[in-house]
């Protein structure tokens, strides 16, 4: 566990956590950071493109929003409860800074993501699409050496991360809420587990479309509530955000800027996984013909996953009272650092201030719905990354029986080097797709660059009759008071 440790310190002690930052940046900067100055248009072809019309499905894929709402089904995890509230413990306030910042540039990374997987996919053997950062790094870069090795660590993180710690997280706030036995919790989530993946993107995709909206509004309701009710702190606590996140240095042992940037940017990552290239494998399943479209629900992946499922988890958690820095200091000063003043404890301490024992459930409740979610996307993704590695049946078919067994043994089992393990699985994840989406740029921005040029002359096209008519109206108006006046 130590040399577990050692290794993950070493990927994410700075060139990794700055090589996210970067690769955000370019894409920002190239596409005059797209992101915030043309957000009418991301939003009017994401989540507009929902109040007007019913996603088509071909059988050659998923609506755009199962597709995203399978990518946010896995996203959306215990990182986005338990994550927040340990990211803002050891690395304080300063920490949600840098996790908006490492949100804000990752949304462009994502977008690339999602336009690159589109781009690069192909049919399967079933003739529903299938794509990721497996296909854009063996088709757009003709590395299929390089393909594989992601594809065998993506394989290996949604049996760790995905599944061992989720179905931990499940079992173990069952256990404590209502007193459930482990393995029976285990083996009933590890049936329904298999029995949905066993449907493919398509039963998963419909799963999640259903789940994932209503987990998001039972957290965001809840955590509304509780940040409306303590509005009064609401100014201290920004104002910590930011003051901590330019700390030069820790004062008298204090948090220092380091941790912020190290816990926040590396907390972005892992709540909405732009960088990682796992989401783009369900996007790539979209019925949609333009690349770019599809690259516009990844920014909104991203906005939704951290901008605001993990704003409000740490703006709950800082407004509350229930956590302090100081006494974060003191405990972790102490070396013993219990388990309430951190992870999921600590969020369901900040709803309880207002809701009481309703607001622990409502944690609880979004906890297991958050976790099984993740299940779902982790079992497709890791099919998909098995399949890219081999089409034999037979090790297709061990998968669909290994999968469903480690969520029973993560539901019972002691996890605590597998946290160890995911770091280190994202961050070797991270090594190849960053690489690739660097190489395949020019490919990813002229494809936006085209797609947004015809958005706009479209736009300008609807909007020309309207603007004829204000003209006649002026003019008509213009004659009759000359009229008038002889």
């Amino acid at each position: 566990m130590s040399a577990l440790r050692q290794l993950s310190a070493l990927l994410w002690g700075g060139p990794l956590l700055g090589a996210f930052l970067l690769v955000g940046l370019y894409y920002s900067a190239r596409t005059g950071f797209f992101q915030i100055f043309r957000f009418p248009l991301w939003w009017r072809a994401s989540v507009g493109s929902l109040l007007g019309r019913k996603g088509n499905k071909s059988q050659a894929g998923v609506t755009q929003l199962q597709a995203l709402s399978t990518a946010l089904a896995a996203t959306i995890g215990t990182g986005s409860i338990a994550g927040v509230a340990a990211a803002i413990f050891y690395g304080g306030p300063g920490a949600v800074f840098w996790m908006w910042v490492s949100a804000l540039l990752g949304m462009m990374t994502g977008c690339a993501e999602k336009i690159l997987a589109v781009r690069h996919r192909e049919k399967g053997p079933d003739g529903q699409w299938r794509g990721g950062p497996m296909e854009y790094i063996r088709k757009g870069l003709n590395l299929p050496g390089l393909a594989k090795v992601y594809a065998l660590l993506c394989v290996c993180e949604t049996l760790a991360g995905g599944n061992l710690a989720q179905a931990n997280s499940i079992a173990t706030s069952l256990s404590s809420a209502a007193g459930a036995d482990r393995l029976a919790v285990g083996v009933v989530l590890a049936v329904v587990v298999a029995v949905v993946l066993v449907g493919g993107i398509r039963r998963v995709g419909r799963l999640s479309e259903l789940l994932v909206p209503a987990m998001a509004a039972l957290f965001l309701g809840g955590g509304a509530v509780v940040i409306v009710c303590h509005a009064q702190a609401l100014p201290e606590a920004l104002a910590q955000i930011v003051q901590c996140a330019f700390q030069p240095r820790a004062a008298l042992g204090g948090y220092g800027m380091g941790l912020a940037l190290r816990y926040g940017v590396a907390r972005g990552v892992f709540t909405n996984e732009a960088g990682l290239g796992m989401s783009a494998i369900a996007h790539a399943c979209a019925d949609v013909d333009e690349p770019a479209r599809q690259g516009m629900w990844g920014i909104f992946e991203v906005f939704f996953a951290t901008l605001v499922i993990c704003t409000v988890t740490a703006l709950a958690i800082l407004t509350a009272g229930v956590y302090t820095p100081q006494g974060a200091l003191e405990l972790m000063a102490s070396g013993a650092v219990p388990d309430t003043a951190l992870g999921a404890p600590l969020t369901a301490a900040s709803f309880a201030t207002v809701l009481g024992q309703a607001g622990e459930w409502i944690v609880a409740v979004s906890l297991i719905l958050f976790a099984f979610t993740s299940l779902l996307g982790a079992g497709y993704y890791g099919r998909r990354g098995l399949e890219s590695l081999t089409s034999s049946r037979l090790a297709l078919g061990l998968y669909q029986l290994v999968f469903p067994g480690c969520v029973i043994l993560g539901a019972v089992a002691d996890l605590s080097a597998v946290w160890e393990l995911v770091d280190l699985f994202n961050g070797l994840l991270a090594i190849p797709n960053l690489l690739a989406l660097l190489l395949l740029s020019p490919e990813a921005l002229r494809l936006l660059r085209d797609w947004a040029g015809r958005q706009g002359r479209q736009q300008e096209g609807r909007e020309a009759p309207v603007a004829r008519r204000d003209r006649q109206r002026r003019a008509g108006r213009k004659k009759r008071a000359r009229s008038k006046k002889k």
